[in-house]
């Protein structure tokens, strides 16, 4: 059995998501949680907010024991695009690629 969550379209870069996604991978939920406190990323609170939806969905659609829940996969995909200019010298524009991501999280109980 397992209990998932997802966040779409969180205004932070992928590539910003990935090495704090690393970190909790595979460790349990209330470990990842206290890692992912005290880490000084923009990330982390999204992680936060979606590990402990998991942690919920688990508990009350899955009826699974929370305590043995762990991370057993964590991912931070790339979401649409949003393309703006910004004015630049001598008459130009500048491309400007404000990129978000889709954060899902899927927690499993350990045997």
């Amino acid at each position: 059995m397992e209990a998932k969550a997802i966040a779409k379209y969180v205004r932070i870069s992928p590539r910003k998501f990935k090495p704090i996604c690393d970190m909790v991978r595979g460790k349990n939920v209330d470990e990842a949680l206290a890692i992912l406190k005290f880490t000084p990323r923009a990330g982390s609170p999204v992680l936060i907010k979606v590990i402990e939806s998991a942690k919920a969905n688990a508990e009350n659609n899955h009826e699974m024991d929370t305590d043995k829940l762990f991370v057993a996969d964590i991912y931070a995909n790339q979401g649409p695009t949003l393309k703006r200019f910004r004015a630049a010298s001598m008459g130009r524009g500048v491309k400007i690629l404000k990129r978000t991501s889709h954060v899902g999280v899927v927690l499993k109980e350990r045997a």
